[in-house]
């Protein structure tokens, strides 16, 4: 995926695979593996802050590790990190190993279509499976199964690899995904997403009850730039990140939890967690932002054998797409559609309702 400011560059678009920082032995023959060419557009900008905005992937460690080799080269030879590129300059990526020859092979999967027609299909994803194919995942995802379920998926605008997908929701995520079909039917649902014509409603467990009953939150949301592997909120006026909106509403309370509905007017990368985070209320067992321990509560014995069965019961973030609403691509018509709570969901629920009461 490209900034959205250099989205006029010419992107290969082949994964990357940046060497380890262990050393390893290597051969002779090089791949390229990127070919990027500079936007006119562009201003002066450090190589290795540049490729991390190119290839989000990629840690800066393994970007400058990369440059340090001279495995990245502009213009044709070799530079250092704190060159500043320029309009028109040409960055290569060439490494021992050949690229990925990426293709989205079929699978036999059991999967819980909840509805389906000639222009899409409604599917309900379990906790634990991967959306789309993609580094460490190239088999077993939801993906892979729709290639097997249907023999002719759309890839997507300007040749990314994306079967049918005009949304994504987090591997531990469990619930609702709509599927294009044809190309009309997925460029029709990917304006409504842009739009923000689509309801969505998400139910989370989250550690602590929020003081206000029900609300807003409104912020940029983007990379960390302490972890890149996780988001983080940035102010809406700023440089930093994407405009996201979460409105919120308690639905029931479980002593030191609380369960949440969430409906986004955005969809950014872990939007909900990390909204409700920034609000001081992390979703329960969301290990990446930091609810997989004891955040409300007294720390005693008994209290924490008591979160730690909860936590067994559920080891994933405690979020679950509830509902989907949005216009048919072809016959207009309105359609909405709910799935229940999963199994584990409803089980600390039910466990959180025992302590309670």
């Amino acid at each position: 995926m490209t900034d959205p400011d250099l989205s006029n560059e010419e992107l290969l678009p082949v994964p990357l695979s940046l060497p380890d920082e262990e050393e390893s032995e290597v051969g002779d023959e090089l791949y390229e593996h990127h070919r990027i060419v500079v936007s006119r557009k562009q201003d002066l900008l450090r190589l290795d802050k540049y490729l991390m905005r190119q290839l989000p992937h990629s840690s800066r460690t393994k970007i400058q590790n990369a440059i340090l080799a001279e495995a990245v080269q502009v213009n044709e030879r070799p530079t250092k990190s704190n060159y500043r590129i320029k309009p028109g300059d040409l960055i290569t990526i060439t490494l021992p190993e050949p690229p990925i020859d990426f293709r989205v092979l079929p699978e036999p999967m059991d999967l819980d279509i909840r509805y389906e027609d000639e222009a899409l299909l409604m599917v309900n994803k379990p906790a634990g499976m991967v959306v789309h194919p993609a580094f460490g995942n190239w088999h077993g995802t939801l993906v892979n199964g729709l290639t097997h379920h249907l023999n002719n998926l759309p890839t997507g605008r300007n040749g990314e690899i994306r079967p049918g997908l005009v949304h994504r929701i987090d591997k531990d995520t469990s619930g609702l995904l709509v599927i294009g079909k044809t190309e009309y039917a997925m460029t029709h649902l990917s304006q409504q997403f842009f739009h923000h014509t689509i309801e969505r409603t998400y139910l989370a467990l989250v550690w602590g009850i929020p003081k206000e009953a029900q609300g807003t939150i409104r912020s940029n949301i983007g990379r960390s730039v302490k972890d890149r592997k996780v988001q983080a909120v940035y102010p809406l006026d700023g440089e930093d990140g994407k405009s996201a909106v979460t409105h919120y509403k308690v639905l029931r309370t479980f002593g030191h939890v609380a369960l949440v509905q969430c409906n986004l007017e955005t969809g950014r990368t872990h939007q909900i967690r990390v909204h409700m985070k920034h609000i001081g209320h992390p979703l329960f067992s969301d290990a990446t932002y930091g609810g997989n321990k004891v955040l409300y509560g007294q720390r005693t014995g008994a209290y924490k054998a008591f979160v730690d069965t909860a936590f067994e019961l559920m080891p994933r973030q405690a979020l679950h797409a509830k509902s989907l609403g949005f216009t048919h691509p072809v016959t207009a018509e309105q359609m909405q559609f709910e799935v229940e709570l999963p199994s584990d969901f409803a089980s600390v629920l039910a466990h959180w309702e025992q302590y309670a009461s």
